[in-house]
């Protein structure tokens, strides 16, 4: 299995420290200081923009890494789920819908939604396999094409 890259790496270890309690109570404790020395600096625009800049700064970086994380997260998720449904008797036109659009996932979730309420099993198969294979086929719902045979996948 490949080895992540290093910013990756940084990324994972920025998100996994930056989660724990005791990182939490530091941060409180930095505000608590900055806010206790308000009175020895007079409250000046200089004390302000300390607190400011440095929690700008951190927050515009943390985006980065987090969201480095987190993408890293929802693909090895997908790929996790995309095996498990071409390894089952599941849907295999569920593979890649995290592709549609917006519109596309509602209309999905819809029929799913009704799918709570159906008692025959079959039928809401059907309806899900048409439903699908009609927006991969119909300009109505912003056609995309279906995902590509993800290779090293067994084909159930």
């Amino acid at each position: 299995m490949p080895k992540a890259n290093g910013f990756s790496r940084f990324a994972s270890t920025v998100a996994e420290y930056s989660g724990r309690p005791s990182v939490f109570v530091l941060a409180l404790i930095s505000i608590a200081v900055w806010g206790l020395t308000g009175p020895i600096f007079g409250f000046s625009e200089t004390w302000q923009l300390v607190i400011n800049t440095g929690t700008t700064i951190v927050t515009f970086l943390m985006v980065f890494v987090l969201q480095n994380t987190q993408n890293r997260d929802v693909r090895a998720l997908h790929a996790k789920l995309d095996e498990l449904i071409l390894t089952s008797a599941a849907e295999n036109s569920y593979v890649g819908i995290e592709r549609l659009d917006e519109k596309e996932l509602k209309r999905l979730a819809e029929i799913l939604q009704q799918h709570a309420h159906d008692e025959d099993d079959h039928t809401l198969r059907e309806k899900v396999s048409n439903a699908i294979s009609r927006q991969a086929a119909g300009p109505e719902l912003g056609a995309t094409s279906p995902p590509p045979n993800t290779p090293g996948l067994r084909m159930g």
